[in-house]
Parts: structure tokens; sequence; C-alpha cells
């Protein structure tokens, strides 16, 4: 069966509330999936929120131009490690497992938008890592992956209540997931399971009064 594309176009600013989406079946029988991005069917590149019923699992695949998982919930495993609730994953171009999940999981996956065969393999458990003081008071920042002659920069970013960014612009555009708390900026409020996308060269001022945990994407939505 053919897939429709899924917010492909990049000059577009995104929002979605992924807990209110259906969830939508997966080539495994025991794997669902909320696709945010999709682009070229099952075979390009897609951004989705995924859950593993307990129990569940994929037979052994390759990750042409690799794969990016971070679990939200749950412990995800392969034949490589077990990979609690925070772990942060991104297996290089070429990479392959036979994932699955005893007890049952929810990742946010990225697939097949990071082509280079001298990526390496990241495995971060974001729960233990140590966060560096960020641009602004309130604002700690867990880099996760950056890399140079790449265009991406990923990292997990903790916003205590009240605290407040300076206006900016997104060279290659910006994407986030709010894992926790609320997230803000003058265009909206996006609580938990919020996906926010924006454009190359978009602005904004972002700002949490509750406070929340975000993971961010910046660079790689420019068209070439």
């Amino acid at each position: 069966m053919d897939l429709a594309d899924v917010n492909s176009d990049l000059s577009q600013q995104v929002v979605v509330d992924t807990l209110s989406m259906p969830w939508q079946s997966s080539p495994s029988d025991t794997v669902w999936r909320k696709p945010l991005y999709r682009e070229g069917g099952e075979f390009g590149p897609v951004t989705s929120v995924v859950r593993y019923a307990a129990g569940g699992k994929f037979r052994t695949h390759s990750h042409p131009e690799g794969e990016e998982i971070l679990v939200l919930e749950g412990d995800f495993c392969d034949e490589h490690g077990r990979y609690p609730k925070g772990s942060y994953l991104l297996n290089p171009d070429g990479s392959q497992h036979a994932p699955y999940s005893d007890s049952g999981c929810i990742l946010l996956v990225r697939l097949r938008q990071y082509a280079g065969d001298d990526r390496p393999q990241i495995n971060i458990d974001t729960t233990k890592a140590q966060c560096l003081q960020g641009m602004v008071e309130g604002l700690t920042v867990l880099p996760l992956y950056s890399q140079p002659n790449y265009t991406e920069n990923m990292a997990l970013v903790r916003w205590q209540p009240d605290t407040y960014f300076t206006r900016h612009t997104h060279p290659g555009g910006e994407e986030i997931f709010v894992i926790a708390g609320t997230f803000e900026d003058e265009h909206g409020s996006y609580p938990k399971g919020s996906w926010i996308r924006s454009p190359h060269m978009s602005t904004h001022t972002p700002f949490s009064r509750q406070g929340c945990l975000i993971y961010v994407r910046v660079g790689g939505l420019a068209h070439d």
C-alpha cells in the first residue's frame, strides 16, 4: 500500500498534538506509529512517534541514511543492549539491528535523515548525563549530537519555570518535541506531546512559564 506524504513541505510551520493522534499500523503487527513527517512513502524520510506493545518486535533490518531514537516511555531493546526511558540513540547509515521491547515502549523516531558514512554510533542515557548551563538563567542544555560538515545539531533543553529567551532566527529550521511541561512562544502554547517544526530562517521568542523539557533539533530543514 502506498503511503501518503505527511507534512512534506519543509517551508511550512507545523504544530502537531501527538497525544490526540490515532495510532496507525506498521509493517509489524506489534508496533504502531503516528507519522509526523513522511516523504516518499514507506522508504523515504520519516519522523514518527512509535509504540511497541509488550513483546513487540521487528525483524532484523538495516537503516540506510541512519536512524535516530529518543525513548519517551518504557524500555527499548535490540541485540546490542537495553535502552530505558530517556535513552538517546543515533544509529549511523547502514547500521542494522533487530529491535524489540519486552515491556512495551514509546519512542520518537527519525528514519533516513542522517546520510553519511562517517557519523558515529551514539548511545546516551540522558537521565545520567551532565547538562551545561544555557545562554540564559534557568536554561540547561544536554548536547546529543553535532558534527563538523553536517548541519544538524540535537540537544535536550530544560526550562525552569518563568524562563525567557531572546528573539532569534533559525537558519536551517528547528524541530521541537515537548517531553514534559509546556513550551511557549509568541505564536502559541505547546504542552507535553507537541511537535513543532519551524522552517528555514523562522524567528521566535520562546519562553516557559510552567517549565518544560524539550528535544530540539536545529538545522537540516533548508532545501539544497
